[in-house]
């Protein structure tokens, strides 16, 4: 008898368990795309795959206050590898030029005083 009981707390309990884990799916469930959202979110990938290539395939100034630019990938190995000859002026290259970009710009004047 105390065996049968036990069993059918623990069966109760995994029943239970499941029916929670049920609830969850069916209740959280997101709304279905619709076919607008979903040409949408394709145009969206589109756009930001175009935008990725032509960043990378095309040569803009980032930053002229800083001396930033971006320059093609190729060109950009290539420099790589050509500067990499000797990889100690390499290093501290790489380390000026991260600093200089991550440079914080100057702050801006202070307002005057309208009372002085």
């Amino acid at each position: 008898m105390n065996k049968l009981v036990t069993f059918l707390g623990i069966l109760g309990s995994f029943l239970v368990v499941v029916a929670l884990v049920w609830a969850m799916k069916y209740y959280t469930k997101p709304a279905p795309l619709n076919t607008a959202r979903v040409e949408e979110r394709k145009k969206a990938l589109v756009d930001l795959r175009a935008e990725d290539a032509r960043g990378l395939s095309t040569y803009e100034v980032t930053d002229a206050g800083k001396g930033l630019v971006r320059l093609k990938i190729e060109r950009a190995m290539e420099l790589t590898l050509e500067e990499y000859k000797n990889p100690a002026a390499a290093r501290t290259n790489l380390i000026a030029r991260a600093e200089k970009a991550a440079a914080a710009p100057p702050k801006p004047p202070e307002k005057p005083n309208q009372f002085e």
